[in-house]
């Protein structure tokens, strides 16, 4: 679906770029999650992909269309959702009708549906709604874009614990093999179970861009007090409850559930050691 060939990007010349010749590619279907410390460009990877930066070099496409040029196709087929969400002063119900029009898949019921998860109400005044109540706006409404690629970007940033739940629970009904949902961010536990795929950046540029599946299959994440298995594994580091470990697996049938903050310390802190 998008294709990252050859990327670099700097915010000036004078400035250190932000991405040097970065290559990746994000499939059709399934949630992503593009995580990287503050500040190694997953916001500014983020608007690359949705053609509101222009590359220093390389291309982004969107099935095989250039997203910098922004054309009506290629914008009604994508949804970006911001860290901080910027709304007109106007009523939620003016903001649908207005912007509705652009998005052909657009579904009323599940804007409803996800308003009334949110408790949002038609009459609403956006531009004196709180932070988190911004973002429910911006979230529901991208959600019933029903786009093929949806792009959030620290989505659970100003929402309290139950409307993280309730995101969740959203994410999990909007998932499907025919829509592909990148997700930027540090909560790395409030979206563990709900990832199909992972993509670490650093300041070298791609870490990772694996399946879970994938990951599972060659490392175990686990938390341990034997000396044997701490001194062979591939990343320890010391816990409350004992020491995390990342260790390969050596049996097909010793699967455990990936932990996405240890496999981002571990690649981060030690990429050399691990070869997916």
């Amino acid at each position: 679906m998008v294709e990252i060939k050859n990327l670099s990007f700097s915010y000036s010349r004078k400035k250190e770029p932000v991405f040097r010749d970065l290559t990746l590619n994000i499939g059709h279907g399934g949630v992503y999650g593009l995580l990287g410390r503050n500040g190694v460009g997953k916001t500014t990877l983020m608007y690359l992909i949705a053609g509101a930066l222009t590359p220093s070099a390389g291309t982004v496409t969107l099935d095989g269309t250039i997203t910098r040029r922004r054309l009506p196709s290629t914008m009604s087929r994508l949804r970006i959702v911001t860290e901080e969400s910027i709304l007109p002063p106007q009523k939620l119900s003016e903001y649908v009708k207005l912007n509705s029009y652009y998005y052909p898949d657009f579904s009323q019921d599940l804007f409803a549906h996800i308003c009334d998860e949110f408790e949002l109400t038609p009459d609403m005044r956006l531009d004196r709604l709180s932070t988190g109540a911004k973002k429910k706006v911006a979230l529901a409404f991208a959600f019933a874009c029903n786009t093929p690629l949806l792009l959030l970007d620290e989505p659970t940033n100003g929402l309290d614990i139950p409307s993280k739940d309730t995101f969740r629970r959203i994410l999990a009904e909007c998932m499907s093999d025919d829509r592909t949902i990148v997700v930027a961010t540090h909560q790395v536990h409030d979206l563990e179970r709900l990832l199909s795929n992972v993509i670490i950046l650093d300041e070298r540029g791609l870490i990772i861009n694996r399946s879970i599946s994938e990951i599972t299959e060659v490392l175990r994440f686990d938390v341990s007090n034997d000396p044997k298995v701490i001194s062979s594994a591939l990343w320890s580091q010391p816990g409350p409850g004992g020491t995390e470990v990342v260790t390969r697996r050596l049996n097909p049938d010793d699967e455990t559930e990936v932990d996405l903050e240890m496999l981002f310390k571990c690649m981060s802190q030690r990429p050399e050691t691990i070869s997916l």
